[in-house]
């Protein structure tokens, strides 16, 4: 049952919060980031115990995925906030002088941030740390599929902050439904394409700016001049790394001919070290979040051979490593973004074959190249529009702050963490500053024959 009376109870009193003109000290901005730090250490064996309930995570990858990244962005942004938020000189036109230009960075005011489950913590709390720096109030409202983690930062941010400020708001798609009809400053929602477009049209009705999150099918390249060890070990850790359920995981792998054989058996080999026999058994190999979804990956592995893994446990929503082989880009598997541990092959000759492929999904959230040949690197680069990607990895793009990472199209639409968070939740105030030591006349009528002179200051 949705408590619509809290949620605008909690809405009214964050918009009173933000004219209050609190958050516009950096001083502020940065003490609320220092909190954020110290209530994750505090609440860090709790985060943990309830990513293992929601998703069969080990410690490890929690922290290495989840609690790590967040409190080395949060490091990042108290760093650098001052300077980000410092008003930049920019040149000024010669039309306008004597004056100078400056870019204002101000905040949005009260902005929504919806996460998913698949990485609960990290997804809802990275975006956060772009809200506060940049001086807005922020309601959270992570996932109902990860009850766990969602019950856990809820009861952290209720003990660190109040709730005029930030707070959670729990519940389920209803929840999401009443949120996303009311009137917010700014909208930031990672999750799936089709309720992507919802919460943009929800941000139409009142022209509310946005950032989506989105996914897709995005592809890893395997050409036949790799180092197919490192590419095997890489493609190996970065698809089954929370079973696969990651957005800018190796959706399918496209192989050159001549070298798919040899690389399959490596990725065979790296499941076995990395998972042991049974990676059923394996404490460091999560589990699928709900029955849903595990029934789902089950439909998917029905088209093409399994040439290794394919072991399911019903009981603690386990699906092992999978490798599938004579998949047809027409195939279910190839329609939509696994989003489990699920990795098909497909072979190409011909580069040209690798674009064919990949249009038939169009624009995926990243892509991933393992070559030694520049050209070939530089070819794809220039030609697969993607949201990002790494050349000789996987993933790892998206760890370092220095890199926007967002979509493009149906991926997704806008950039974040470090300094493009910060962009991300600020409005961009352009500001002209005139001298009056001396006045242009040339704008003023009667112009006569002033055309002349403005082409001049306006060619």
């Amino acid at each position: 049952m949705i408590n619509k009376t809290r949620i605008l109870d909690v809405i009214n009193k964050q918009k009173k919060f933000f004219a209050s003109e609190k958050t516009l000290d950096i001083k502020f901005r940065l003490e609320q980031l220092k909190t954020l730090k110290k209530a994750i250490i505090e609440f860090q064996p709790q985060i943990f115990e309830a990513l293992e309930k929601d998703l069969g995570k080990s410690f490890f990858e929690s922290y290495a995925t989840e609690v790590g990244l967040v409190l080395d962005e949060i490091g990042f942004f108290i760093k650098n906030i001052k300077k980000w938020a410092r008003p930049k000189k920019v040149k000024t036109t010669i039309i306008n002088q004597p004056g100078k230009s400056y870019i204002y960075y101000e905040p949005y005011g009260l902005s929504l941030i919806i996460s998913p489950w698949n990485y609960p913590f990290q997804l809802l709390l990275s975006p956060m740390i772009g809200a506060i720096s940049s001086g807005n109030c922020a309601i959270l409202k992570p996932s109902e599929v990860s009850i766990n983690t969602s019950s856990i930062i809820s009861q952290m941010i209720l003990k660190f902050f109040n709730n005029e400020y930030i707070t959670v708001i729990e519940g389920d798609i209803e929840t999401n439904k009443f949120l996303l009809g009311q009137q917010w400053d700014f909208i930031f929602f990672t999750g799936s394409i089709p309720v992507g477009k919802i919460v943009m049209s929800a941000c139409s009705k009142y022209l509310t700016p946005f950032i989506l999150e989105l996914g897709g099918k995005s592809p890893v390249i395997v050409t036949n001049d790799a180092n197919l060890d490192i590419a095997a070990k890489k493609i190996t850790w970065g698809k089954f790394i929370n079973a696969g359920q990651t957005c800018v995981a190796p959706d399918y792998m496209l192989v050159h001919k001549s070298i798919k054989s040899k690389l399959i058996e490596l990725i065979k080999k790296y499941i076995t070290q990395f998972y042991g026999e049974n990676p059923l058994e394996s404490i460091d190999y999560p589990k699928i979040i709900n029955k849903n979804h595990y029934e789902r990956i089950l439909n998917l592995m029905k088209k093409g051979n399994i040439i290794f893994g394919g072991n399911t446990d019903q009981e603690k929503n386990k699906i092992s490593p999978t490798l599938l082989d004579n998949i047809s880009i027409n195939d279910p598997i190839m329609k939509e973004e696994i989003f489990g541990p699920l990795l098909p092959i497909i072979e190409f000759q011909k580069t040209d074959d690798i674009y064919n492929i990949i249009q038939n999904n169009p624009n995926p959230l990243s892509f991933y190249l393992f070559t030694n040949n520049k050209k070939i690197e530089k070819k794809i680069i220039k030609r697969l529009k993607a949201g990002g990607g790494s050349v000789n990895d996987t993933i790892m793009h998206i760890t370092g702050p220095h890199i926007p990472f967002g979509g493009v199209n149906t991926s997704g639409i806008g950039r974040y963490h470090g300094k493009a968070s910060f962009y991300a939740f600020s409005n961009q105030k352009g500001i002209l500053k005139k001298s009056n030591f001396f006045d242009n006349s040339l704008r003023y009528p009667p112009y006569k024959d002033k055309l002349k002179y403005l082409k001049w200051f306006l060619k």
